[in-house]
């Protein structure tokens, strides 16, 4: 079985259509494993992005939660002591001492001051002179009870007269006392140019941006720097709606700013109100994909160019093959001169209209066909005129046989024979009658021929018959019919032996004697015309009729 189905399914592959499909289903699968290649690339990549973006902004968070925390630090302690009323009872110099001893200073830190409750400048840890009206230096700095006791108040970024006109963000804490009383705010101030310092150094690839803002959407700082985005409010943007989502998230967003479309990758700062956030453009991160996927594109191109090239010269050579093989099997199959089925073939068709005849009960007769004088019309005529003849009386005899199921083959020489198959002897008759009629109706001139044109004899024979046991027999009583025809002169239809006596019938104007002949009987002389009309019109009542 598995042999049967491995050899069926090679030949059904080895076709045109078969091969074509095969190549079809091959560069499929093969477009198919590159393209499932290229996703996962794709994904990859964009994975990557994410994992290299979250580590940058995991860097700067903890970077900017230090700086501020420390700053912090140095907030809460002036606060404590600023909340100590025997503390700010003390001289000027042991009270800036005891304040800002341990106040941070680094190089974007600014000074820390006090302001009492009304928002007025107490003291500095700058040992410079102050004034009244310095909180005018902090238009973006609320009033102290709008500082929470636990919290640390960020302020948008604004410009910093005292700092000599820098971007600062003030920081600021409520000063509390043991009652609960709030007296005043501690406010430090912290420069911009440390979030631009931090960012300046990073590299995220072209058209690449890295943003710090608070959680009200006020940009501190951006990558790449402009003095004039700072303190720019992000709040109504599409990008900045997303960030708010969550605590930390990557996604694909359009900036309004410039319209690049970027991979944004956020962090919001634990106890902080702001976010970083790091966007690599999406042309950066897809760069080498698109580098892979032109390549595998080209090869693609090449790889379908060369196998459809190479699959249309297999199909037409497989065509080919199939039509030399199919030529070859039609002259294996038909006779060259005539059209008609060899003798090879019809020795294939004798045999299973036999089995099928024994196996339904069905009658199978033959018809034998012999040309008259086709010697002496070759001797006269010459064998192309004979070539010619042969072929006219091939086309008669086919024209002659009107059923599917019936066959003409060429027996050899001027021979044919036609198989009928479930016909009777009555039926069979009728037929050879019908095609003696027609190659007689030709005309073909033959001078050497009694009846001075070509003529035929045929000989029937019917299964059933004592004696006719296989497809020799049946064949052998058509031949010996034959020639009992032409002993009775020729141009006649004659049955076979052992079957009854059988309407035959001769040319009108042959001058030979026209009679009923059976290779056992003769019938009188002259009755052949009432035989010929009272023969049966048809083949046998209960057969198709031919």
């Amino acid at each position: 079985m598995l042999v049967r189905f491995f050899s069926t399914a090679a030949k059904s592959v080895l076709t045109p259509t078969g091969l074509l499909c095969c190549s079809i289903t091959l560069w499929l699968g093969t477009a198919g494993i590159g393209v499932a290649m290229l996703l996962g690339s794709r994904a990859d990549a964009y994975d990557r992005a994410v994992q290299n973006a979250s580590n940058l902004t995991l860097v700067l968070e903890r970077d900017i939660q230090r700086s501020i925390e420390l700053y912090d630090l140095s907030l809460r302690a002036v606060a404590e002591g600023a909340a100590d009323p025997g503390l700010m009872s003390l001289t000027p110099k042991l009270r800036h001492q005891a304040l800002f001893d341990r106040a941070a200073t680094a190089r974007y830190l600014g000074p820390i001051t006090v302001l009492n409750s009304k928002g007025d400048l107490l003291v500095s840890s700058d040992d410079a002179p102050m004034k009244r009206n310095e909180r005018t230096n902090w238009t973006s700095l609320p009033d102290h009870s709008s500082v929470t006791d636990s919290g640390l108040y960020i302020s948008r970024p604004y410009v910093s007269t005292a700092a000599g006109n820098t971007l600062v963000i003030a920081l600021a804490r409520r000063i509390t006392r043991p009652d609960g009383a709030s007296v005043g705010t501690v406010v430090g101030r912290l420069d911009v140019d440390y979030y631009h310092d931090l960012l300046d150094g990073l590299s995220i690839g072209p058209g690449g941006t890295v943003a710090v803002f608070e959680t009200d959407g006020t940009l501190i700082a951006r990558l790449p720097y402009d003095r004039g985005m700072v303190g720019r409010s992000l709040a109504k943007t599409a990008v900045f709606g997303r960030i708010m989502t969550g605590t930390q998230g990557a996604f694909a967003g359009t900036a309004s700013i410039d319209g690049v479309r970027r991979l944004y990758v956020y962090r919001r700062l634990a106890g902080l109100p702001m976010v970083v956030e790091v966007a690599p453009a999406m042309s950066e991160v897809f760069a080498d994909w698109w580098s892979r996927a032109r390549w595998f594109a080209m090869l693609m191109t090449v790889f379908t160019a060369v196998k459809g090239a190479g699959t249309w010269m297999l199909v037409t050579q497989l065509r080919q093959r199939q039509r030399t093989e199919a030529a070859l099997r039609r002259m294996a199959q038909r006779d060259a001169l005539t059209g008609l089925d060899n003798r090879g073939t019809l020795d294939k068709i004798m045999a299973t209209e036999w089995r099928r005849a024994r196996r339904k009960g069905a009658p199978l007769s033959l018809l034998f066909i012999d040309i008259d004088n086709f010697k002496a019309y070759n001797d006269c005529y010459g064998h192309q005129a004979g070539d010619e003849a042969l072929k006219a009386v091939a086309q008669s005899v086919s024209t002659s046989i009107t059923r599917p199921c019936d066959h003409v083959a060429r027996y050899g020489g001027e021979e044919f024979v036609v198989v009928l198959p479930e016909t009777g002897t009555a039926g069979a008759l009728c037929v050879a009658e019908r095609v003696r009629r027609a190659i007689e109706d030709l005309q073909v001139e033959h001078v050497k021929s009694p009846f001075g044109y070509v003529t035929v004899s045929i000989g029937v024979s019917t299964t059933g018959a004592p004696g006719t046991v296989d497809v020799r027999t049946l064949v052998k009583a058509a031949d010996e019919a034959v020639y009992v025809a032409k002993g009775m002169g020729r141009n006649r239809v004659c049955a076979g032996r052992h079957h009854d006596a059988q309407p035959v019938s001769s040319s009108a104007d042959s001058p030979l004697t026209q009679g009923v002949i059976d290779m056992h009987d003769a019938a009188p002389a002259g009755t052949a015309n009432q035989a010929t009309r009272h023969a049966a019109p048809a083949r046998n009542a209960d057969l198709i009729p031919g």
